[in-house]
């Protein structure tokens, strides 16, 4: 693979506007190239090297580095090509190139290159200064979260031995304070911050073991990097941090866990618990808030190092293009430069990634350096060959099953048979459902696939843990299974005559849609580690939340499966069939009084506007909590969307003229402030003042035809509702219309995901955020903290 693609592919999808932009160097570089070719004199014949003219060095000679010639000499300034400096612009540092060439022919392109060339380096520099001096303040919080946990751990166990902390708790704090001070020391030209003289200045801190254990020597030891240069007096840390059972008089426990309980309280304005209550639960909860925050935070300075080494490389890559093309020797002078800047120059990062390490190690891990290291270094997830062997097969078992089905109809003829309508009023709904659901799976597998595509985030937007994010084959494997379980069970259930004697159907058959409804709640529901437990329980916690909307906080994976139910109204009305037609029919006769009952009919109209429901209490929770107008106007959007559901429902029971006119007027405006909404706040498109007009500034897909083909899609998909106001004549049954209709919705909501992730990527993007806030368990007070 060339390096443009590498260095595209390992980039941090939300930083990916703060790394070197490559390509377009490279563009640059090849317009130096023709230019060249354009001057270059025409070649008159074949011209042998004069290497080969020149006299024999003999086989046995061997070359001897004379110190005093020409060749070996350090190269005069005067033939360098560039003269690199740093200058001081803004009360900050940047770089500065000056192309000494500029007189020679086609010199004006090499001049266009370096200055680009500066302006990235000063981009990448800043971004990663800036970075690196928010994760200083971070590890600074970090240390103070610390400094409770211990106080706590000890007010909890009380240990019996009397041992020296303050070193302990200390230490990560030293590094930062002088990793924070380096930060601030102003560079040179010459770059004065010397990689070596900071190593030693850190080590110097790192080294000071006065008071310490032997088992902390030992981790010392472990992460102790030996430095040549002799090593500065020990400084002084100013400050004293105080003893640590001191620390709890300065803090109060964070209640980060949102529960519906919590909700209540805060709505009811109950009076939260003064006290710190020092028991082993709090103590195991604040360990767990604890090792998260340090996961995190060591995930990012993982993704900081290597965004150091990933722009380094991409700079000496690019150089080195630039002396093969130009056959000027520029890359040693400005490597040179990249070397010294922080870039280059800064091993803050590394040094607290060990710091991290040996903490989390030691406090986390219960000193087991194996499994700490797997906890905040996961292995990379490898796709397995037996799930691409098992989901081909399954597709092949799903599709054989789904050819005999419909050679078997039309070769018997079972749709022109006596028991058609009987099928299709009672089995029909019930297989259904199945079908509404893999058709969602194989559409959100193929979402998954373009978002990996065009390298969009999902897992980090949706909140995964790391390694545990389905892909699509996953997918696609859990959809071609249960396609080849419903398929074969209508197989075995596609009888439409009685038996005469018996006067009922087979009774198994009859049972094999609950029976596969049950299996798929126990694999739903199983709590043993397989079949993906972690998503499944990620799923139902997910689909607790939105059901309980207002009384947890929101997230985008909440809502976001709540959309997807909104989506799946006609699967929820035929889970409502299961229980009426096995609770209440006669399912050996296949029989039922569903349509014509009272309590069917009225929760017909329920279900088909819970997920909508759902939606609405949760834009208000959040209109309530962010006090967001356009939250409001969301929830407005959910309550027409309502309306119409409910006045399409009581027309598809009762039909006339009236209710006619006021379906289709109400369901309109639902539909149009519906659609402009998918469009303008979901998927960020329609600004005319856009550099892609009508679109938004930034696209991930290529073609923008497929912008505005998913437009007039979602258009036409929107108002497919309209057959049943309309009334439009196909040679269909009922059941089998609605489910073309709910298909088509399914369809458009597999669109609407790609697009609305899209968006929800570019803003993350924009604001460069790639990773989560994850909550700390305690809060120093304000004043104290005003004092340090």
């Amino acid at each position: 693979m060339k390096f443009g693609k590498e260095f595209a592919s390992q980039m941090v999808p939300e930083w990916q506007n703060a790394y070197m932009d490559y390509e377009y160097l490279k563009t640059l570089l090849k317009e130096i190239q023709r230019f060249k070719h354009r001057t270059k004199p025409p070649s008159t014949g074949l011209k042998r090297k004069l290497t080969l003219y020149r006299a024999f060095s003999g086989l046995t000679q061997k070359n001897h580095h004379n110190p005093t010639s020409p060749s070996s000499a350090s190269p005069d300034i005067e033939s360098q090509p560039i003269l690199v400096n740093s200058v001081e612009r803004n009360g900050s540092e940047s770089y500065e190139t000056t192309f000494l060439m500029s007189s020679d022919e086609g010199g004006e392109y090499e001049l266009v290159y370096f200055r680009r060339l500066d302006d990235e380096l000063n981009k990448v520099n800043k971004f990663y200064k800036d970075k690196v001096e928010e994760v200083m303040k971070e590890a600074n919080v970090l240390n103070k979260q610390m400094d409770a946990l211990i106080a706590f751990r000890i007010k909890v166990e009380n240990p019996p031995v009397n041992f020296d902390r303050s070193v302990e708790m200390t230490r990560l704090a030293s590094d930062i304070a002088v990793s924070t001070a380096s930060l601030s020391v102003p560079t040179t030209p010459s770059g004065g911050r010397s990689k070596s003289k900071r190593a030693a200045h850190l080590e110097a801190i790192e080294e000071s073991t006065h008071g310490q254990t032997e088992d902390d020597k030992d981790d010392e030891k472990e992460m102790e990097t030996p430095v040549q240069e002799p090593k500065p007096p020990k400084p002084k840390i100013k400050g004293v941090k105080p003893a640590p059972l001191e620390v709890l008089d300065r803090v109060k426990m964070n209640n980060t866990l949102e529960t519906s309980r919590s909700t209540i309280k805060g709505v009811l304005q109950v009076p939260k618990q003064a006290e710190m209550s020092f028991s082993r639960e709090n103590l195991r909860k604040v360990e767990d808030q604890l090792k998260r925050a340090f996961v995190e935070f060591y995930q990012k300075l993982r993704l900081l190092k290597s965004y150091s080494f990933l722009n380094t490389l991409a700079f000496s890559k690019i150089m080195k293009k630039y002396d093969k093309i130009t056959s000027r020797s520029a890359s040693r002078s400005y490597m040179k430069m990249v070397d010294n800047s922080n870039l280059g120059s800064s091993d803050d990062i590394t040094k607290l990634m060990e710091r991290v390490e040996a903490t989390f190690i030691k406090h986390f891990s219960n000193a087991n350096r194996t499994k700490g290291m797997d906890i905040l270094r996961p292995k990379a997830k490898r796709d397995r060959h037996r799930v691409t062997f098992s989901t081909g097969f399954l597709a092949g078992c799903m599709a054989s099953l789904l050819l005999a089905l419909i050679m078997i109809v039309r070769l018997r003829r079972i749709m022109d048979s006596r028991g058609r309508t009987i099928y299709m009023e009672t089995m029909f709904p019930l297989y259904s459902l199945f079908g509404f659901i893999v058709l969602h799976m194989l559409m959100y597998a193929i979402d998954i696939f373009y978002w990996r595509k065009y390298r969009v985030n999902y897992a980090f937007i949706f909140g995964f843990k790391p390694g545990t994010e389905l892909g699509y084959r996953e997918v696609l494997l859990l959809s071609f299974g249960l396609g080849t379980l419903a398929l074969a069970a209508v197989l075995c259930n596609l009888d439409m005559e009685m038996d005469p004697k018996t006067k009922d159907y087979k009774a198994f058959t009859e049972l094999l849609p609950l029976l596969l409804v049950l299996v798929l709640l126990i694999i739903l529901f199983l709590p043993f580690k397989i079949l993906y437990r972690t998503n499944r329980f990620f799923f139902l916690t997910c689909l607790f939340h939105s059901i309980c909307a207002p009384l947890y906080k929101v997230t985008l994976p909440d809502f976001f499966l709540a959309d997807q139910l909104t989506s799946q109204v006609q699967a929820i009305r035929s889970l409502e069939f299961y229980v009426c037609y096995y609770g209440w029919g006669d399912f050996k006769h296949r029989e039922n009084k569903c349509r014509g009952s009272n309590v069917f009919a009225t929760f017909y109209f329920i279900v088909a506007v819970l997920p909508y429901m759902a939606r609405l209490l949760q834009c208000l929770r959040r209109l309530f909590e962010e006090r967001d107008p356009v939250q409001g106007y969301n929830g407005l959007k959910y309550f027409l969307t309502i309306v119409a559901v409910c006045l399409r429902t009581a027309y598809y029971v009762n039909t006339g003229i009236g209710w006619r006119v006021i379906v289709g007027i109400v369901s309109a405006i639902a539909a149009i402030f519906c659609t402009y909404w998918d469009f303008v706040y979901d998927w960020g498109l329609l600004n005319r003042q856009s550099k892609n007009p009508w679109l938004r500034d930034k696209l991930l897909v290529p073609h923008k035809y497929i912008y505005f083909g998913a437009i007039g899609l979602n258009v036409v998909l929107r108002f497919a509702w309209l057959q049943t106001v309309l009334n439009f004549k196909f040679d269909l049954h009922r059941e089998t219309l609605a489910t073309l209709v709910a298909s088509l919705e399914i369809i458009r909501r597999g669109v609407w995901n790609f697009f609305r992730l899209e968006n929800e990527h570019l803003n993350n993007v924009g604001k460069y955020r790639a990773f989560k806030s994850v909550p700390l368990p305690f809060n120093y007070d304000e004043d104290d903290d005003k004092d340090d």
